[in-house]
């Protein structure tokens, strides 16, 4: 958001859009997103292609969609209620987020504390004597699968790029703070300056995630098969890195809007909207490192 009042316009008591398109096209491209995706897990070669449509196309709507939003703002249309509305909307999204990471976190708790202990109790010992119930589930008939069916794979500590990773996200938290009281005191050039550094802390940290990806799959055969341990690994860090993109993105267009003079000391929400969103990404990131990687 920026100003309530903008080239001598005031804004509406509350700002109602008009009819609008976006939410129909935006649910015609996720349609063909989970088709796609569906399909393409399945062993259907088009739904692969299916897929990239939808993306495409859910971008391209997403963009119009912010794009439109930005130039009521920009018009002097949003009131004080407006903001209001989009702190609300921005907190509710949060949380459905942290329960997101907490079902997540929870499956991972759950098969450590309780699935594991009682797979290598003695009922389960006459099934399968050669069973140890291990963390991580490591190798075929003497952790995780005595039937054999998990490769045998290595884990990832928590040194070197995990660790570089979480002083990256914990850096980029430091500059984005420091960006925050730049545009608040008014320096839009300081501000400028530590949001692109910021957005570079984050192409880093994907960059370096990326090389793990790969370093796991074909050296330590870790890979979303490696049973339990593999899918849980793959979808937290995954799943975090996939949003790390998303606040990445959503930093670098508050980036631009800032070089073409949005936003103010006094209103700028659009700015600490994507900061409370990278903060919790922040944030989950650290539970990763400690649950993931450490313990």
């Amino acid at each position: 958001m920026s100003a309530a009042t903008h080239h001598g316009t005031t804004a509406p008591h509350y700002f109602v859009p008009g009819p609008s398109r976006h939410p129909a096209m935006a649910a015609f491209g996720l349609f063909f997103v989970i088709l796609g995706a569906g399909q393409w897990v399945n062993g259907q070669q088009w739904g692969a292609y299916a897929l990239l449509f939808g993306l495409l196309w859910w971008a391209t709507i997403l963009f119009q969609w912010f794009r439109d939003s930005i130039r009521e703002s920009e018009g002097g249309l949003y009131s004080d209620r407006i903001d209001v509305s989009y702190r609300w909307s921005m907190a509710w999204f949060i949380f459905s987020e942290v329960m997101f990471f907490g079902a997540f976190f929870g499956a991972l708790f759950w098969a450590r504390t309780f699935t594991l202990p009682s797979l290598g109790d003695i009922e389960h010992q006459i099934l399968w004597p050669d069973f140890k119930a291990l963390w991580p589930t490591q190798m075929p008939g003497v952790t995780a699968s005595p039937a054999g069916i998990v490769e045998p794979f290595q884990t990832i500590g928590p040194w070197p790029i995990p660790t570089i990773n979480t002083a990256l996200l914990l850096t980029s938290g430091v500059t984005l703070t420091a960006a925050h009281h730049a545009l608040r005191e008014n320096h839009r050039g300081r501000a400028i300056f530590f949001m692109w550094f910021t957005v570079l802390l984050g192409i880093v940290f994907l960059g370096f995630q990326g090389y793990e990806y790969a370093h796991a799959y074909q050296d330590l055969n870790l890979k979303l098969s490696s049973g339990i341990f593999g899918s849980t690994f793959f979808m937290l860090t995954g799943f975090h890195g996939f949003h790390v993109f998303v606040g990445m993105l959503m930093l670098l267009f508050i980036t631009l809007r800032l070089m073409k003079g949005h936003f103010t000391p006094e209103r700028h929400f659009g700015f600490e909207g994507a900061a409370w969103y990278w903060h919790f990404v922040d944030v989950v990131w650290l539970g990763l490192y400690v649950v993931v990687y450490w313990i």
